[in-house]
């Protein structure tokens, strides 16, 4: 869209929408906005940096890197769409005085649901289930389903979307237990702190990603890790897809370790139709869609906007809005 003749500043937004109070912001604060296609390159999106001479991006879904930064003289500030923040090369942004952003807490409660909700499935057997009627099959003498009650669930990270998922999981009757990468030494109160990975895995049913990807945590859920898990359990990943080795889960699932995963993240995405675990009939996945509901969406789109507004009018940033390295 061209800038109104009102508007003292270029923003970028890397996707094709944005909640209207988000908009309301940006447009009080003098922002015409710039949408761009859903998941646009890295290369993409340093043009259209250049073309406009951006003032903030808004990063929602796609990279933003070197290149891109170097495209506008008069970029100040990243702000995420979210609380992730791996699509952007933070020491690119500290290095250029360029400050980065992101929205904590903004989708908690979403994401944990929608990991009860993959869990659910999977243990009840949902998806082959309705494709099995629909085909015009119905019950068979061997058909059954798993229950929740009594399973273990481990933790893959302790920030507060694992927190959240606490409360969900135990009032189905499940014994919650955590590793914390960032953090292994800190205490969980109630909830059973390992000290490795290792251990967690020989100790639950359902392991459940929710800690950040970083040049540390990728594929940190290996071949060895998903070996250390008991025969039939489930993998869950509504944080980021490079955590999870994929060729070895695809292994896992294929040879029937792990009974099913369900995924909302993929290492690359969109996947390619090609990928082993689109189609798996031993996978439920859903499109990174975990935080994205009408209340997060103005959650994550506001407190965004509100970065942006702050930097490129002299306000106050929140201090704990801020990335630093």
């Amino acid at each position: 869209m061209s800038r109104p003749p009102a508007s003292r500043f270029n923003v970028i937004m890397t996707s094709p929408r944005l909640a209207a109070p988000a908009v309301a912001v940006l447009e009080a604060a003098g922002c015409a906005i710039h949408y761009m296609d859903p998941y646009p390159s890295a290369d993409a999106v340093t043009a259209l940096c250049g073309k406009i001479q951006a003032d903030a991006i808004l990063s929602r879904q796609g990279p933003v890197n070197a290149a891109c930064m170097d495209a506008s003289k008069n970029l100040r500030i990243v702000a995420r769409h979210g609380v992730g923040v791996d699509d952007v090369d933070i020491q690119a942004a500290i290095a250029r005085g360029i400050l980065v952003t992101r929205a904590p807490g903004s989708n908690t409660q979403a994401v944990a649901e929608h990991t009860m909700a993959l869990l659910l499935a999977l243990a009840k057997e949902l998806r082959p289930l309705a494709t099995a009627i629909g085909g015009g099959a119905w019950r068979g003498a061997a058909t059954k389903v798993r229950d929740i009650a009594g399973m273990r669930l481990g933790l893959l990270g302790y920030g507060p979307i694992a927190r959240a998922v606490v409360p969900l999981a135990t009032a189905f009757g499940m014994t919650v237990s955590a590793f914390d990468p960032r953090k292994p030494d800190l205490a969980f109160g109630k909830v059973h702190r390992y000290a490795t990975l290792r251990e967690l895995c020989t100790n639950v049913d359902v392991l459940s990603v929710h800690c950040p990807l970083t040049p540390e945590t990728r594929h940190l859920v290996d071949a060895a890790a998903l070996a250390a898990l008991p025969t039939g359990a489930y993998v869950l990943n509504t944080a980021r897809g490079g955590i999870i080795d994929e060729d070895a889960l695809a292994a896992a699932l294929d040879r029937g370790h792990i009974a099913g995963a369900g995924l909302d993240v993929f290492e690359d995405e969109p996947p390619p139709a090609s990928h082993p675990l689109r189609n798996h009939p031993r996978v439920l996945p859903t499109p990174h869609v975990a935080g994205v509901t009408d209340g997060s969406l103005v959650n994550m789109g506001v407190m965004a906007a509100e970065c942006i507004a702050a930097r490129l009018t002299g306000a106050v940033v929140p201090a704990h809005r801020i990335v630093s390295a």
